[in-house]
């Protein structure tokens, strides 16, 4: 149905002009605020202000999946996660792969039941894990198809561990999407915003895919003149001139 209303576009969205301007202040929105805040075990959906966050220490991401979902799905889910780790060092610069093994962000794809069980697993994989958390994920709404956590070590602005969910229910071209929104959203692009586009950090649901747009905010987050713990305040200044550069004519 969405893809009959002209959602969840797959090209990059390159027709679509993006300013300096627009993309400095579309970085602050998605890396700079919090897509939701908490009530206890529910997650309420609007901005709050945040702090600059990612990775310092190697990311590896490993797929598990429910025995529900076929063979030749798991192959694909798998290969089609390697790729888009290849995709996000590319962008980023940082050393972020798949791995067969124990990774620090993990990928499940659950079906319902599969998902409503999945709490001593998630508790295996991330050990200390808040059971609001496993609360949250074990009471997806239906809405939701799919979701990310990123986890530092206490106060540290530094990720160490991230875990997605994906529901194995989910038609190819929405996985898709759900592997582009949320190991992008892990990497420390944890908003979204309704003035992004083109982009998939954007409810509108417009775009299913990582845009032009978005590789522009991987390469800012993981600048080295942006520094992890940076505020909104703090940020603007480099933002601007990072956006201005990534925009200039000849680089894009």
């Amino acid at each position: 149905m969405l893809i009959a209303r002209g959602l969840l576009r797959n090209d990059d969205g390159r027709s679509i002009p993006v300013t300096p301007e627009r993309l400095a202040a579309n970085f602050i929105d998605i890396a700079l605020y919090d897509e939701y805040s908490r009530d206890g075990a529910a997650l309420i959906a609007g901005p709050n202000p945040s702090r600059l966050r990612r990775w310092a220490q190697p990311v590896r991401i490993a797929v598990e999946t429910g025995a529900s979902v076929p063979p030749a799905t798991r192959i694909r889910d798998r290969t089609e996660v390697q790729q888009f780790a290849e995709r996000l060092a590319r962008l980023t610069g940082h050393d972020i792969a798949a791995t067969p093994g124990r990774g620090n962000f993990t990928v499940l794809f659950l079906n319902e039941d599969e998902r409503r069980a999945i709490g001593p697993r998630l508790s295996a994989i991330l050990p200390g894990i808040p059971a609001h958390d496993i609360e949250a994920i074990q009471s997806l709404p239906p809405q939701t198809y799919c979701t990310v956590f990123a986890y530092s070590l206490g106060a540290s602005p530094l990720y160490s561990d991230a875990v997605a969910i994906i529901r194995a229910e989910l038609p190819p071209r929405l996985r898709s999407s759900c592997i582009h929104e949320e190991l992008a959203q892990g990497m420390g692009l944890a908003n979204d915003s309704p003035k992004a586009r083109p982009s998939i950090f954007n409810d509108d649901e417009e775009f299913g895919l990582l845009t032009w747009h978005d590789e522009l905010l991987l390469k800012m987050l993981y600048d080295p003149r942006l520094r992890p713990g940076m505020t909104v305040e703090t940020a603007a200044e480099p933002v601007k001139q990072i956006a201005a550069e990534l925009l200039a004519p000849g680089q894009t």
